[in-house]
């Protein structure tokens, strides 16, 4: 081979490893972006299919699976309960995937320190009523003020005394009254499944 058919192939194979250097720092580059990034589940959380809902949605509005999952006997009060009102009834939170209750157990447990002061506030998914639909936070204050008066008429009664914001059907209290709210989730038997 000659002088010049030599250095020719030289420099190719130097421009192939040089190429093949740069690809392979680039693959590395995605690979450690790729672990430093969230996914895209990660990143937006979960939405309004797991039960997130937005400002302003009401107990009429069906088009959010927080409102439509509700069980049906508690959706029916909650409307009834609202138009004799006249007062709007705000859905802060209803139904929940069993995938957003436990983000939100996890959080609880981030903000009060311990498994034990959260379950004062969030139940884990296999025991929270929101996860069955049977449990609606509500708002804003006028609305829970009408229903601390009224509600027990329309079998909607606040479960615990920490959360005035927390409603549950019990069908027996348009007949009796509700019953008397527990101190918080923590005391609540039912969390003790």
């Amino acid at each position: 081979m000659s002088h010049s058919a030599r250095a020719t192939s030289r420099r190719v194979r130097s421009a192939v490893l040089a190429a093949l250097a740069v690809l392979g720092a680039a693959l590395i580059g995605v690979r450690v972006h790729q672990a430093r990034v969230p996914s895209s589940v990660e990143r937006t959380g979960p939405g309004a299919a797991d039960g997130v809902v937005p400002e302003g949605v009401t107990v009429f509005d069906d088009e959010f699976p927080a409102v439509a999952n509700l069980d049906p006997g508690l959706l029916g009060a909650l409307r009834r309960a609202a138009t004799d009102a006249g007062v709007e009834f705000v859905v802060n939170s209803g139904w929940r995937s069993p995938e957003y209750q436990e983000q939100l157990r996890r959080e609880a447990v981030s903000k009060y320190g311990s498994e034990r002061e959260a379950a004062r506030w969030v139940a884990t998914a296999d025991t929270s009523a929101h996860v069955t639909g049977e449990a609606v936070d509500l708002g804003p204050a006028q609305a829970t003020a009408w229903l601390a008066e009224h509600g027990a008429g329309y079998g909607l009664c606040q479960v615990y005394r920490n959360e005035p914001w927390h409603y549950e059907l019990r069908p027996d209290a348009v007949d009796h009254g509700c019953p008397p709210p527990y101190a918080d989730a923590a005391h609540d038997p039912r969390m003790r499944r």
